[in-house]
């Protein structure tokens, strides 16, 4: 059964408003009006509706409620989970029509995870949901969307990071200069973002903005609160929680604010090419690097996923491949003639890898592995892949290790302010309407 649209629903409310009129003398009493659903946003195509809005707040007071953050007033919520709602439907809408799809079949795999994370078969957890008063259609679809927004931002912007031998060059340069230094950060951040083509009217009402966020954090306010009042970023409701980094793993604009301060201090009202910051340092501790590394030799075979294979299909194809090679067929002859890598001439051989120097998806699932074990189908950046682990070494740190710990670090660096850019230029790209002002 599909989902009912926006507009059918507010259809159905109208006529069951106008039911009501018909169904009560003209001489009845008055009783008091009671508000029919209403549009508050346009996004491309699709309309958002108070309904949409009302339900995914609900759902978010229910989380700050329980993260014990106090709640800003409710016409402040509204606004940001508007922004919140907006920003993914533009996602989703680009995604749609960049022919990017989630199939049942990954989903369900997908929810069973969860589930299992929660030692939970899927039947108990979707009674826990139901019990909690979450339907289980709605959490699907929820689940779907943020698979599809993950995948999309690997596709669109985690793939296409380029960090260039000179930046490696220099970043060696600055850390020895500076000792190097092992500490690592908690910090937490309120971003206001601005329009790609922000006016000086636009730019001014949002370092206002910015500066009445500074001057209440300053003062001591809950910053878990503020990020919920104040933030576009899609962190907000987490309290802006970017999580322990070392300091040349934060943007560098984070970095340098970091370095000056003590925990518990707020930066000055900071400006990057994605709007304005307000950073708090909520802790610090020491750290060491590790003496040596385990390095990991391994050889894949990707199959990419582009206009004419989709996701499904190049699954497909693996899951064919693997149950051969797991039926004896040559793994290096299976990637020699399938694979669509620089490595599949050499077999899907990959060499010696150390931490950081594949994405996170490869090494993770590469980790995990016993040597000559062949994994399930992966999904990266890149497309799908079957790995296999033919051996493992400890190796004391060198210059290799020192470069690829150094192209790890400028990944994690560049990767939240491209993603922010990104995101921007999407929403400007794209027609929005927010009405939620209107009466």
């Amino acid at each position: 059964m599909k989902t009912m649209t926006p507009f059918i629903r507010t259809l159905l409310v109208l006529i069951c408003c106008l039911g009501g009129l018909l169904a009560h003398p003209v001489s009845a009493a008055p009783e008091e009006p009671i508000e029919a659903d209403r549009i508050v946003a346009v996004v491309g195509d699709e309309v958002v509706t108070y309904y949409d809005l009302r339900t995914r707040l609900e759902a978010a007071l229910k989380q700050l409620q329980k993260q014990g953050t106090p709640l800003p007033p409710q016409d402040v919520l509204e606004r940001q989970m508007l922004e919140r709602l907006i920003m993914e439907r533009v996602q989703l809408q680009y995604a749609r029509d960049s022919g990017m799809r989630v199939d049942d079949n990954q989903l369900e795999q997908a929810i069973g995870r969860i589930a299992a994370g929660n030692k939970m078969t899927l039947p108990q957890f979707r009674a826990a949901l139901e019990k909690d008063g979450v339907q289980y259609a709605q959490f699907r679809e929820e689940i779907r969307n943020e698979m599809v927004t993950v995948r999309l931002r690997e596709r669109e912007v985690d793939s296409k990071l380029i960090i260039s031998d000179g930046e490696i060059d220099n970043y060696l340069a600055t850390q020895a200069a500076s000792g190097g230094g092992g500490e690592e950060y908690q910090l937490a951040h309120i971003l206001l973002r601005a329009p790609e083509s922000a006016s000086p009217e636009q730019l001014q009402k949002l370092r206002l903005r910015g500066e009445q966020a500074l001057k209440r954090a300053q003062a001591g306010e809950n910053f878990a609160q503020l990020t919920a009042a104040f933030s576009d970023a899609p962190d907000a409701l987490q309290g802006g929680d970017l999580g322990w980094r070392a300091l040349n793993r934060l943007p560098s604009l984070y970095a340098e604010a970091a370095g000056r301060l003590q925990a518990g201090q707020v930066s000055e009202l900071l400006r990057s090419s994605a709007g304005f910051h307000v950073v708090k340092l909520l802790n610090k501790r020491g750290g060491s690097a590790p003496a040596s590394v385990q390095q990991t030799h391994p050889r894949h075979i990707l199959i990419r996923i582009n206009e004419v294979v989709s996701e499904s299909d190049a699954r497909h194809k693996l899951e064919t491949i693997r149950d051969r090679i797991v039926n004896g067929v040559d793994f290096a002859e299976q990637a020699r003639l399938n694979s669509q890598d620089g490595s599949a001439a050499k077999g899907g051989d990959l060499g010696w890898l150390s931490p950081g120097d594949t994405v996170p998806e490869f090494e993770r699932a590469m980790n995990s592995l016993k040597i000559n074990e062949l994994s399930p189908v992966v999904q990266s950046p890149f497309g799908m892949h079957l790995i296999q682990v033919i051996e493992r070494r400890e190796r004391d740190v060198s210059e290799e290790r020192q470069r690829g710990v150094a192209r790890q670090a400028l990944r994690e660096r560049k990767l939240d302010e491209a993603y922010q850019d990104w995101l921007r230029q999407l929403r400007d790209r794209s027609y929005v309407e927010n009405r939620l002002e209107e009466k």
